[in-house]
């Protein structure tokens, strides 16, 4: 996940390359929209790596199809408006958002952003095909930082921890 810059500077053909030697599944290039995404999008399927396009609750029915047309492995679902970690979603607006998406596409949706619980991934889990957490996991780790950007001794286990809640939780309902 980042941005089309570093991407652009590096060649799209190299990166995508370098992409797949590291072991990449696929990317999501935040900035880099659908209509403009061909010069990499080619390279990418050149090399066998999905392009991952986001999808939104401002995303419209005239916009959508344009979104799912380049994308490829799974479409990301942002289920809040704003910024990530800053407030939690709304499962039933998503799961009704969800459902109307699976009425366009077979790819895989997964959802992210406002998602900090287990019990908020096991909701998600109802309705998408995967749960994304982000910031609750940063907070752990920042959480678990000294003054000199240094890790105590038992941050790693809390964050396997954590980790290990969220599945349990999304295991728990399928």
């Amino acid at each position: 996940m980042g941005y089309y810059n570093p991407i652009y500077r590096y060649g799209p053909e190299e990166f995508a390359k370098a992409a797949a030697e590291a072991g990449v599944d696929g990317l999501i290039v935040v900035d880099l929209p659908p209509e403009e995404a061909e010069e990499l999008n080619q390279h990418l399927r050149d090399n066998g790596l999905h392009m991952i396009f986001l999808a939104a609750p401002t995303t419209d029915t005239t916009r959508l199809p344009r979104v799912l047309e380049h994308a490829s492995g799974f479409l990301y679902y942002v289920a809040v408006k704003g910024v990530t970690g800053t407030k939690s979603a709304d499962m039933v607006q998503v799961g009704a958002a969800v459902a109307a998406i699976r009425k366009e596409t077979n790819l895989p949706i997964g959802v992210g952003f406002g998602i900090r619980t287990a019990e908020q991934a096991a909701e998600m889990a109802a309705f998408a095909d995967a749960t994304v957490v982000g910031s609750a996991i940063v907070d752990i780790i920042t959480d678990g930082l000294n003054d000199n950007s240094e890790a105590d001794a038992g941050l790693s286990a809390r964050v396997l921890d954590f980790v290990k809640t969220l599945s349990d939780g999304v295991r728990g309902a399928r």
